[in-house]
């Protein structure tokens, strides 16, 4: 009698390899009319959607966002409330992927903010992680 060491899931929508997905970033010649062609590549602009969204900007949903560029030119930038946003908004528009960590770096004198978020895929358990600069 064989003896399953592991299962494998896989997302139902990733095994027909002609379906587009979702919307992929950034929106150029190439990706406009690609797409992504799996879960896991659309949870990242998902991902990228929400960091870059500002709240009131998206219709129908006011609360959708963070807006990571409002916080480019504040002097004092709460690390812990930025961090605290970034995984209620997570927890509640992205709930396939729990969040692992997150580095939040703002470097005041060139006006940047830096995010990496480190998340776990909730159907197979891999992790990957997202860069940004703003």
């Amino acid at each position: 009698m064989p003896i399953i060491q592991g299962v494998k899931r896989k997302n139902p929508l990733d095994i027909n390899r002609n379906v587009t997905i979702g919307v992929a970033f950034p929106l150029d010649e190439t990706n406009m009319f690609t797409g992504t062609p799996t879960t896991k590549e659309q949870v990242k602009s998902n991902l990228l959607n929400l960091l870059l969204t500002k709240k009131g900007e998206r219709i129908n949903q006011p609360g959708f966002g963070i807006g990571l560029q409002n916080f480019l030119f504040e002097n004092n930038i709460d690390s812990e409330a930025v961090n605290e946003e970034i995984h209620n908004q997570i927890q509640f528009y992205i709930p396939e992927i729990t969040l692992s960590d997150t580095q939040i770096n703002f470097n005041p004198d060139e006006h940047t903010i830096t995010i990496k978020i480190i998340y776990e895929f909730n159907l197979d358990s891999t992790q990957d992680a997202i860069l940004i600069t703003v």
